[in-house]
């Protein structure tokens, strides 16, 4: 370790531990915070020196600060070289440096790790820079054209007109500054710059204001900053606002806001999932469902329902999670119900906390789930295995949450007083909405809604998978845009109420990363995206 300092402060420290003396003969050429010497230099200095606890061999991450190799410069399977004289005891004694050129080049890397949750050396900071983001076009292009955001070569008999109406919504986890403190060990691969909110902040409105979205669904917008700084700069950007608070302590919530110029608000609906009646229910994370109107000169459109949640993160609690959903997914049916039966078109934004493909997931994209034997962590599809955990109950919440297995709000009894003869003040109960004991009992879950993902997940032509969040211990997907798609049939599940959706067609969407792309600039944060989540951004057209 001491060799270790003495390399970074450029000297190097004799073998008996006396005297110090510059260790290279020219200044190591800076490279952001990490260095770079000719390895002849290192070979000539480092002779008798102490620092083979200190290096690190291509292919071998240590867990201590370290010089290492740049494999670039050579193959994988090159034997490092013998930097020691043969008098000295080392185990990789017989390790010559066959394939090593003498115009090679050390990497001396600044960056120490403090712990096990650090990342190695692959995921540092290659290079500053932005990765391109695409547009991708989802509708027939031979049949129209589609007008896309930041597209200038587009038709303008695309634009809004009486047939039917074009918008564009963005889901976006900014990242509360107090999450990202209260976490720091996620963003070691960070520089401390960028994890400023004075530098963070500018940086998610500049992407707010390019991608000048109608619809913003906001995640993790902190209450003081919202006020002080968010509000204010989106209203100055033609946008309204709606905020709701996580309940309890917990100082961020979600934001929708929208467009003046695009929409009406017709009703503000937030949904709190703690109940301090229900002990399943003892976390404060929260929703927040809006109806929309859309302004459509000469014509007149259903409404838009639009959701935003951020669930639970713990991997652990799909019971949790899943009854979080059920809820949010109740207060949409009710906000979405209309006159006829029917239900308006919906988006439902947010962060879910879980991936493609898990039981939680494919409930939403499917419309039911039979949960029994269900593992409890097993349901966001974030923990690898099982073992030790306990399987979901059934029921999972109890019947005092008012939400039936179809997640609606169950129609409450009311007392109904009828005159007979042979008691006029018998009081009978109306028969509304009877549960039988079976179905109270039922392990199905199912909702009304036909949603899909407004991204694939996978990258068509390698497999690879996309990713919408990315920081020292992961990078995954558990960001969604879910919207009611276009369809001319619609399954009917028997016992349960199927909408009849006005759908709505998605036109084009923001392309996702690989998360060997987003470790070229370093993961996230980074010096030009601020939140360790991408916005996801799609557009959709209602057809009137």
């Amino acid at each position: 370790m001491e060799a270790w300092r003495c390399m970074r402060r450029g000297y190097g420290r004799c073998v008996v531990g006396r005297g110090r003396y510059p260790m290279f003969s020219h200044h190591p050429k800076s490279l952001g915070r990490d260095w770079t010497t000719p390895w002849e230099n290192l070979q000539r200095c480092c002779w008798n020196r102490h620092i083979s606890s200190c290096m690190r061999w291509p292919g071998h991450y240590s867990r201590a600060p370290y010089p290492y190799f740049s494999s670039r410069h050579f193959s994988l399977n090159w034997r490092p070289p013998c930097l020691f004289e043969s008098r000295t005891q080392f185990q990789y004694s017989n390790w010559r440096p066959d394939n090593l050129s003498q115009t090679s080049l050390i990497h001396l890397s600044s960056y120490i790790m403090n712990s096990e949750g650090d990342e190695p050396s692959s995921k540092r900071r290659k290079h500053q820079g932005m990765i391109k983001r695409n547009w991708e076009y989802i509708c027939n292009h031979k049949k129209e054209k589609t007008k896309i955001l930041g597209d200038e070569n587009v038709d303008p008999q695309c634009e809004d007109s009486e047939n039917k109406f074009d918008f564009s919504v963005m889901s976006y986890n900014i990242l509360s500054q107090d999450l990202l403190e209260d976490n720091s060990h996620l963003y070691r691969h960070c520089r401390r710059p960028v994890l400023h909110w004075s530098f963070r902040f500018p940086n998610i409105l500049k992407e707010i204001k390019h991608f000048d979205a109608d619809v913003l669904c906001l995640q993790e917008v902190q209450e003081d900053h919202y006020g002080t700084e968010i509000r204010p700069s989106l209203e100055s950007l033609g946008y309204h606002c709606e905020y709701k608070m996580r309940t309890g302590r917990k100082p961020d919530g979600c934001a929708i806001c929208f467009k003046h110029s695009k929409f009406s608000l017709l009703s503000v609906n937030p949904v709190e999932f703690f109940r301090p009646d229900i002990p399943l229910l003892d976390r404060d994370n929260i929703g927040l469902v809006l109806l929309l109107q859309p302004k459509i000169p000469c014509a007149t459109s259903p409404a838009i329902c639009v959701a935003n949640t951020h669930l639970l993160y713990n991997p652990r609690r799909g019971d949790i999670k899943l009854t979080q959903l059920a809820m949010l997914l109740a207060e949409i049916s009710s906000v979405a119900h209309q006159k006829d039966g029917s239900f308006c078109p919906i988006v439902m934004c947010g962060d879910f906390n879980s991936v493609p493909g898990s039981p939680l997931y494919s409930f939403i994209k499917e419309g039911k789930l039979n949960y029994e034997g269900l593992a409890i962590g097993k349901v966001s599809g974030q923990e690898q295995s099982s073992r030790g955990q306990r399987i979901l109950s059934i029921p999972i919440w109890p019947p005092n949450l008012g939400i039936s297995q179809n997640c609606v709000y169950e129609v409450q009894q009311v007392p109904k007083v009828e005159k007979t003869d042979s008691d006029p003040t018998q009081t009978q109960l109306e028969k509304t909405e009877v549960l039988e004991t079976a179905e109270k009992l039922s392990s199905n879950l199912q909702h009304h809604f036909s949603l899909s993902s407004v991204y694939s997940h996978f990258f068509p032509d390698t497999g690879i998978p996309e990713v919408t969040t990315c920081h020292s211990r992961s990078a995954i997907t558990v960001d969604y845009i879910f919207y009611s798609a276009e369809k001319e049939d619609v399954a009917r599940h028997p016992g349960a109420e199927v909408a009849l959706v006005g759908g709505l067609k998605l036109l084009a969407r923001l392309s996702l990363l690989t998360e060997q792309d987003l470790w070229t600039v370093n993961g996230l944060p980074n010096e030009n995206n601020s939140s360790d989540h991408l916005p996801l951004l799609a557009k959709f057209r209602l057809e009137l």
